[in-house]
């Protein structure tokens, strides 16, 4: 019986997070009322309330299903098996593509996620630590193989996300700012990441040769 009221609920939370997304994306987060909502699902607003105590809680909803399709993406780019600096710009271009592909589509919607981001809302804290969580372990795993410089990896992860941030942003997606383009921000922070090969002064060179042939 537990079950099939928790079914339930889940099935009416989505129903009413799926209508304030269409109407959000409509009319705009601001001027989309609970009534409005309930409206379109044929029930009250008090039925709303039944299963969100709030409208905040309702664009709280929408904005972790939003940013769940983001590190969702994320995840299936960081699959696999090949060098760590691939993966790595295959987790940013993902995060990139979501954020560049929402304001053509859902402008009113992306204003919403933009604003909870600026905001720093709780769902947007946990969408930020679930980033750090797939890009960490990559950045261990390089540096484990040689392939990356020493150090923290979270200091590394916080540093890379922190640099890449212009074009990872929500809130800064579409700015009106003089700003490197994607490709030449990844090239730049991966280029920090990777192990410099190890040179060994000239000088020394030349004595260890002396040395053999002595």
């Amino acid at each position: 019986m537990r079950e099939q009221i928790d079914d339930r609920t889940r099935t009416a939370r989505r129903r009413i997070m799926q209508a304030a997304i269409h109407l959000y994306g409509e009319m705009g987060h601001n001027k989309t009322t609970v009534g409005d909502i309930a409206r379109s699902l044929s029930m009250s607003s008090a039925n709303v309330y039944r299963f969100f105590p709030s409208r905040r809680a309702i664009e709280e909803a929408v904005v972790q299903e939003v940013l769940d399709e983001t590190v969702s993406a994320a995840a299936e780019a960081a699959g696999g098996s090949g060098p760590a600096l691939r993966r790595l710009a295959a987790i940013l271009k993902a995060i990139a593509d979501c954020n560049e592909a929402r304001p053509a589509k859902h402008r009113r919607l992306h204003d919403l996620i933009a604003q909870a981001v600026r905001q720093n809302w709780t769902v947007v804290l946990a969408y930020d630590d679930r980033i750090r969580g797939l890009v960490r372990p990559i950045i261990g795993a390089g540096q484990a193989r040689g392939e990356l410089q020493g150090g923290s990896p979270m200091a590394l992860t916080c540093c890379l996300l922190q640099a890449m941030d212009v074009h990872l942003n929500p809130s800064r997606v579409g700015a009106a700012t003089l700003r490197p383009s994607f490709d030449e921000m990844l090239r730049f922070s991966t280029g920090a990441l990777r192990r410099a090969p190890f040179l060994q002064p000239a000088g020394m060179t030349a004595h260890v040769q002396l040395r053999v042939a002595g």
